[in-house]
């Protein structure tokens, strides 16, 4: 079998410093780094990569595949005939690997097209990354999605929401959802973040009783997936923590008790700051923009000390969403690196290491390691010293995942 042999990397493995390394791949796997000299099979395929990087493929811990440009004053998951949000989907989990992105976290989507996507990746119709396929949003009556359209319209499809009220209909939701394929239910907890209208609650108050959340939680933890809970308040992160949450979506409200918790119960955090600092960019001094500041800001301060103290944590935002397109991704990185001040070495944790972890894929990929796949980005720069390389996709010379080539253009260095 021939072999792919990358000579003279700086080898960026997902968890440690950079070092120079040879790194042989066989097949789909990484057969073997090393230090020393490589003898080389007449059959092998040896590129002298000159001190170029080698890294983990990235992973998005919060990701929307269906998100779609500018609002359309539609009810959420119902802007277009679900054959056109299946195919934008498509379109975008491709974008999302031709960034370096070889894995997604579904943060909900409607019509189970994240389990449609997985399906076609894996049977070979499409090209995409490893997909954690996520649910409709779970939550209740007057939740922030379900304002998207009001009561006296008599709407039947639930497009991207799966309304439900009561303990009992929580259960029934996560059911469903499970059945329609979603490996990570998403649970909307609490408004906050970005949601409110102004026409009926405002800011991070619970969107769901504690009863509801709870049930939410046991029936997926019967049914062997997870959940995930958009949160933005102190008490609702550390109710959502108790009962067994797995990723915590943005966190306003996080503090150092709630450092504690999370460490305890392991669990991982979507900060998710890259799309309200974009929209207080494009649109300073609204009231909008204005409610996002002092979450921001506290999220901010918090982050190097949860970081610190080894927070599990991971990046993805509300991509697709206004004035925040898919294909971006790498921005959220710098975001972090440049303006909170996460060391670079962290934050490409948080997207390698961590995302795999959160995916239930860390004996597989995550980190270059014999053995793991090949799920690896080669790239022209030191992402270390200069986050920002993420960004340019030209500096990205090849993509790999599984040890297939999504991008490569290496033959310069044979």
């Amino acid at each position: 079998m021939t072999r792919l042999i990358l000579k003279d990397a700086r080898l960026l493995d997902g968890d440690n410093a950079p070092r120079r390394s040879t790194i042989i791949v066989c097949g789909d796997r990484i057969e073997a780094i090393t230090e020393g000299p490589v003898s080389a099979r007449p059959e092998d395929r040896v590129i002298a990569l000159d001190g170029r990087t080698v890294m983990p493929g990235m992973i998005l811990g919060h990701y929307h595949a269906a998100y779609w440009q500018e609002p359309t004053g539609k009810p959420l998951g119902l802007d277009a005939p679900p054959a056109l949000v299946a195919v934008r989907a498509a379109a975008n989990v491709r974008l999302a690997l031709d960034c370096g992105f070889t894995g997604v976290i579904s943060a909900g989507a409607p019509f189970a097209i994240d389990a449609a996507l997985k399906a076609a990746i894996a049977e070979g119709t499409l090209i995409g990354p490893h997909i954690m396929a996520g649910s409709c949003e779970v939550s209740s009556t007057g939740h922030a999605a379900d304002l998207s359209f009001p009561s006296y319209w008599k709407i039947g499809a639930k497009g991207a929401i799966n309304r439900c009220d009561g303990p009992e209909d929580f259960r029934r939701a996560v059911r469903e959802e499970v059945k329609d394929g979603a490996e990570i239910i998403k649970v909307f907890a609490t408004g906050g973040h970005g949601t409110s209208d102004g026409t009926t609650w405002f800011g991070s108050e619970w969107a769901i009783a504690p009863e509801e959340f709870e049930m939410a939680v046991r029936t997926a933890n019967e049914r062997h997936v997870k959940v995930r809970a958009h949160l933005a308040n102190r008490d609702a992160i550390m109710f959502a923590l108790d009962l067994g949450v797995h990723i915590i979506d943005h966190g306003d409200g996080f503090d150092d008790q709630c450092i504690d918790r999370i460490l305890e119960r392991g669990a991982f955090l979507t900060p998710s700051l890259f799309f309200p600092k974009v929209m207080m960019t494009i649109a300073p001094g609204i009231p909008y923009t204005d409610a996002m500041k002092p979450d921001y800001e506290a999220m901010a301060a918090i982050l190097p000390r949860a970081n610190a103290a080894g927070v599990k944590l991971l990046i993805g935002d509300d991509y697709g969403a206004t004035g925040c397109p898919h294909g971006r991704y790498a921005e959220e990185l710098a975001l972090y690196v440049n303006e909170i001040g996460i060391p670079a070495l962290d934050v490409i944790r948080w997207a390698t290491k961590n995302g795999a972890e959160a995916m239930g894929l860390g004996a597989v990929t995550g980190t270059l390691t014999p053995g793991k796949l090949a799920d690896l980005v080669v790239v022209d720069g030191d992402p270390v010293t200069d986050i920002t390389v993420l960004q340019d996709r030209k500096r990205l010379l090849a993509i790999f995942k599984e040890g297939n080539a999504v991008k490569d253009d290496l033959k310069v260095f044979e």
